[in-house]
């Protein structure tokens, strides 16, 4: 005997009521700081970014592009966040070249020093930033130690500009920055297996074919990493460029500062942080998209 539902329920059937899941509670924290510390706090920007700007408060009334057609028509401007680019290139490529053989070796050797190694790797992030920039203006000032050494070494008389110039900016990024490269190569390194580079030595590969054929293009993964994570970082420093180039080369993240603080410009400030922040995207967006095709040919 089959009962004949209403006609209001064969018309609409009735939807399951949808339960709250309480797995939504483990990521509640993450997404409210996500909301309150970064999404609210560049709307914020965004918003100031199309602002008038006044020099006696935070901005003037109504709303303008001006900011980013000042900052996009500007040679100035243009040529401070080309520079900012150039120098975020250059520390990544040398990093890349520097920690390479250095995760390489951490990752395939024995030796029972291998935890004083990793010490060596991970004891810079132990100190702050400040302090290291200041250890390298002792190094590097004209009276430093490498000047003073060499002086006393009868090589020079003088003293090299080793500081205050784009050469000690770049040994800051460099140092300050290395263990970010090191550590992402240091992973993908050890996810390969040992067993492939013994396979290349048996057919007649030497070691460094062997790197060059096997190992580097299946760390390509760590690679990625290693190199965005280098690039945001350089493109994004402040502190550096302050300390070791006092101001004579200037990036675009001490520009934006400059702006914000001296000049009280904060729209324009805002602009320019954004129009940076829209280069590194972009950057990383084409980056991604050619080194994944990369690794897909591997694969």
């Amino acid at each position: 005997m089959t009962v004949a539902l209403p006609a209001a329920d064969r018309l609409h059937p009735r939807r399951a009521i949808p339960t709250f899941s309480p797995s939504l509670l483990l990521i509640l924290p993450a997404i409210t700081l996500l909301v309150v510390f970064f999404l609210l706090p560049y709307g914020n920007m965004l918003v100031m970014s199309f602002r008038v700007p006044s020099t006696v408060r935070p901005y003037a009334p109504g709303f303008t592009v001006g900011n980013y057609v000042k900052a996009l028509t500007d040679l100035y401007y243009l040529r401070v966040l080309g520079y900012s680019f150039l120098f975020g290139v250059l520390t990544t490529a040398v990093c890349l070249v520097i920690a390479y053989p250095v995760a390489y070796h951490l990752a395939r050797t024995t030796s029972r020093f291998r935890g004083l190694l990793y010490a060596c790797v991970l004891s810079p992030l132990l100190v702050g930033v400040v302090v290291r920039c200041y250890g390298w203006l002792i190094i590097l000032a004209n009276n430093g130690l490498i000047n003073d050494s060499l002086r006393k070494a009868g090589l020079i008389s003088g003293s090299l500009p080793l500081m205050y110039n784009e050469l000690g900016v770049s040994i800051g990024l460099v140092h300050i920055f290395l263990p970010f490269m090191i550590l992402p190569l240091l992973g993908g390194i050890q996810s390969i297996n040992p067993a492939l580079e013994e396979a290349a030595r048996s057919l007649g590969a030497s070691p460094l074919t062997a790197i060059r054929r096997v190992v580097i293009p299946l760390s390509m993964p760590g690679i990625q990493a290693g190199t965005i994570l280098v690039f945001v970082l350089t493109m994004s420093a402040y502190v550096i460029p302050i300390l070791l180039g006092a101001l004579k080369v200037m990036l675009m993240s001490t520009l934006v500062v400059q702006q914000l603080i001296d000049a009280f410009l904060w729209p324009f400030g805002a602009a320019l942080a954004f129009i940076l922040s829209a280069t590194g995207a972009v950057t990383i967006f084409v980056y991604v998209r050619v080194t994944a095709r990369l690794m897909r040919r591997i694969a």
